[in-house]
């Protein structure tokens, strides 16, 4: 960044209010998944702790999914046990252990483990047991790096359970399960491409619901995105990350004293609003090293640093690995 942030008593004209949650979601990208069709039969339970070494090319921001397409099982997790039905989608944003079944004490299966190995021409459907009828789930993983965004991170549970059957507005969401069974089912060309896009489609529906049904709490981001006066700064942040906002000008356009700004965000989101910004320019510059070819030094300036070795530096203290590394790791 350029060292300080710029004084303009002038900077918050002309600023449209922006969603801040549309803000979010357009810079989600996927950088990888994995999908495979599950079908056990009789009893059965997988392992508590599933491994995804070898699937995944890193294991943070490493997202296990399950569609529960037919059947019913269990969910275990964290001490807890939930019954599924089909419509069920369940989405693990940390990774968090967890295991799935039928009845009690049935066969172990690892599916993590028994899938072929890659390149695939087609979906790989693992079956178990011979009966017509049982269990039929889309698993797999997802592999996001928005959590690398402190407070978003801070805002998902550990589990994101969405049941399809109940809710209100889920004839979009069933309607794009449907198709990627199809998908599954009858393969055709293209059909290992789409099924990704798929996934994606439905995390970005689902992390939608996510964050605008959750309770709002006393701190935290959801609980900024309730209070007027920090609804309205963040909007304005995310409206436009590249301008040189100051302390002065934000606490302005949110009606507070720059103290009363800068201890509400404190109190809230444990940062200050500076400290917000710079890591929010940091994550778009995350997302445009992973899905662009835009030399470094630009992304550098758009972030705010006045020199690419700043930004070199600021951007391995957040993400612990250079620019030119993450482009990379992206890219493989």
């Amino acid at each position: 960044m350029r060292e300080a942030l710029s004084e303009n008593p002038d900077a918050t004209g002309g600023v449209v209010r922006d969603d801040v949650l549309s803000a979010l979601l357009s810079t989600i990208r996927l950088s990888g998944s994995l999908q495979f069709c599950f079908m056990p039969t009789g009893d059965w339970q997988t392992d508590a702790t599933p491994s995804l070494a070898g699937l995944s090319p890193k294991a943070s921001g490493t997202m296990p999914f399950h569609i529960v397409v037919a059947g019913n099982c269990w969910l275990k997790t964290e001490g807890e046990e939930t019954e599924l039905e089909a419509g069920d989608v369940l989405v693990f944003p940390f990774g968090t252990g967890h295991q799935l079944g039928a009845g009690r004490d049935g066969k172990l299966v690892l599916p993590t483990r028994d899938l072929p190995q890659k390149p695939w021409r087609e979906i790989p459907v693992l079956r178990y047991g011979e009966a017509t009828q049982g269990v039929r789930l889309l698993c797999g993983y997802l592999q996001w790096d928005g959590l690398s965004f402190g407070p978003l991170r801070q805002a998902l549970p550990r589990l994101i359970h969405i049941r399809t059957r109940a809710a209100n507005d889920g004839d979009w969401l069933r309607a794009t399960i449907r198709q990627m069974v199809e998908e599954v089912d009858r393969p055709r060309a293209g059909g290992v491409s789409m099924l990704p896009r798929l996934t994606e489609i439905i995390f970005i529906e689902i992390l939608r619901q996510q964050i605008a049904m959750a309770e709002p709490r006393s701190v935290g981001w959801l609980a900024a995105l309730a209070d007027p006066a920090l609804s309205r700064c963040l909007s304005l942040i995310h409206a436009d990350p590249k301008r040189d906002w100051s302390l002065e000008d934000l606490a302005a356009a949110s009606g507070l004293s720059r103290s009363a700004l800068a201890d509400r965000f404190q109190a809230m989101l444990s940062t200050s609003p500076i400290r917000y910004i710079r890591d929010w320019r940091l994550y778009l510059a995350s997302v445009a090293l992973a899905t662009s070819g835009r030399p470094i030094a630009a992304i550098a300036d758009d972030a705010g640093y006045a020199t690419e070795a700043a930004f070199n530096r600021a951007f391995s203290r957040a993400f612990a690995i250079p620019p030119a590394a993450w482009r990379a790791m992206a890219r493989e």
